[in-house]
């Protein structure tokens, strides 16, 4: 971001280093310290020249060319800015006046500084803001065009006759959503028939998942195999049971009423995690507060959409 010296503010530098130096040396002294360019300070008729015009002609030099010595420009304002010691005008004659005067120019610049301080951070600000927007929306992108080829996949199993190989298929659809999302998935999944078995993690906690696609519903046997499995593993070991025709209600009813330890996901909430109405993490999030505080392990995704 180019950085530009307002007008203003070369004004204000002028006005207080008139008024803070008295004596010619000792305002050549001050420009030696802070000006690396020695040829700018020589230049000027020190001899002739009365102090106003002297600073005047540093300043503009400096000036000419603001990006190569920028440097230089901002150390003497703010080394000007930060002065709060006058005592050496304090022994001139009308040393009061001198002092007040010089101290308000330095309070001008200073406020003028911490201005532009201020505009510059705040349009650092905006400028961050705006990359990170573009950052977010190239990543959001590359997320909406994987979903696209993974929905795109998922539609031609819907109409395939081959169900065995639609079983085998549907894992790998899951396996790339998981992965996409970065929830850990391994690396394989157990095939038996249509089911899928495999293991993803989200939140700091691990999740034993299945998976099957029949034409009828899933019944509470099926969760009570799956619920084995999940009790075998350490006791905050979760599971989410993906049925793509749904479950009936006295299996989502019998594991409403106790201590469940298994969400339920159907073939409505996957195709809403591939249309991208709904990212696959937060439906799990939502699934799984809601079970926390009702009991109830299925939560369409319907029910949150609207």
């Amino acid at each position: 971001m180019e950085v530009k010296i307002s007008v203003l503010a070369i004004q204000s530098l002028k006005e207080a280093l008139c008024n803070v130096y008295w004596y010619k040396n000792d305002l050549k002294s001050f420009l030696i310290n802070c000006i690396s360019n020695r040829s700018i300070i020589n230049n000027a008729d020190w001899k002739n020249d009365i102090k106003r015009q002297i600073v005047s002609d540093v300043i503009d030099e400096l000036m000419k060319e603001q990006e190569k010595n920028l440097g230089d420009i901002r150390r003497l304002l703010y080394a000007v800015s930060q002065m709060d010691n006058f005592r050496h005008l304090e022994q001139l004659e009308d040393g009061r006046k001198k002092v007040a005067k010089a101290r308000m120019s330095v309070n001008d610049l200073r406020v003028l500084i911490e201005n532009h301080d201020e505009k510059i951070k705040k349009e650092k600000g905006i400028i961050d803001s705006r990359l990170k927007n573009q950052e977010i929306i190239r990543a959001k992108q590359a997320i909406l065009t994987r979903l696209d080829e993974i929905n795109s996949r998922y539609s031609k199993l819907v109409i395939s006759k081959e169900f065995q190989n639609r079983g085998f298929e549907l894992e790998k659809v899951l396996y790339d959503i998981f992965d996409l999302f970065d929830l850990d998935p391994k690396a394989s999944f157990r095939n038996v028939g249509e089911q899928i078995d495999g293991a993803f993690s989200l939140e700091g906690t691990d999740y034993l998942f299945e998976a099957k696609w029949q034409s009828f519903s899933v019944n509470a046997s099926d969760l009570d195999a799956f619920s084995g499995k999940i009790g075998r593993k350490l006791d905050n070991t979760l599971g989410l049971f993906l049925s793509i025709n749904g479950f009936s209600k006295d299996a989502v009813k019998i594991y409403s009423s106790g201590r469940s330890s298994i969400l339920l996901m159907d073939g409505m909430d996957l195709l809403a995690v591939l249309e991208n109405q709904i990212d696959i993490v937060s439906l799990i999030v939502r699934k799984r507060r809601h079970a926390s505080q009702t009991g109830n392990i299925f939560l369409p995704v319907s029910k949150m959409l609207n």
